[in-house]
């Protein structure tokens, strides 16, 4: 297989994989709430990383602009997920966590996840696993880098 040939078979399996993970995520979302959209799933999975974060935080972490990230916490909020309060360090700011409701849910959609993670690769050798997460690791930092087109 010449460079190029490698090249386009990678480009392709990343598409196919970008493609069912939206699906994937969008299921995920309405596991945590019927009414989700598919983007709240991951911005659940962000604030219980974080623990508390500002509202422009998440929105500069998905590269969404501010009305698109308002809009999600808004309804995560609405929902009972998350709570919203002021950034004591900065007044104008606000700080978003998730609610022990919002935490039960997530980490239930998050259980389910793993499951499927762990049928999937659950029986490949530990050394494949480590690399390819390390090679993941690798792509998103590149991927993070680059330039939107």
């Amino acid at each position: 297989m010449s460079d190029e040939e490698a090249l386009v078979a990678v480009e392709r399996e990343v598409a196919l994989m970008f493609r069912r993970g939206r699906a994937r995520v969008a299921e995920l979302s309405r596991r945590v709430h019927p009414g989700l959209e598919g983007m709240a799933y991951s911005m659940l999975g962000y604030i219980e990383q974080a623990g508390r974060v500002r509202v422009t935080d998440v929105g500069v972490h998905f590269a969404v602009g501010k009305a698109t990230v308002s809009r999600q916490i808004r309804a995560l909020e609405e929902l009972g997920l998350v709570a919203r309060e002021t950034d004591p360090l900065d007044r104008r700011a606000a700080l978003v966590s998730l609610t022990e409701e919002g935490r039960r849910r997530y980490l239930a959609a998050r259980d389910v996840r793993m499951g499927r993670v762990r049928e999937m690769i659950g029986g490949w050798v530990a050394e494949d696993v480590v690399r390819f997460g390390e090679l993941l690791r690798r792509f998103n930092d590149v991927l993070g880098e680059a330039p939107a087109e």
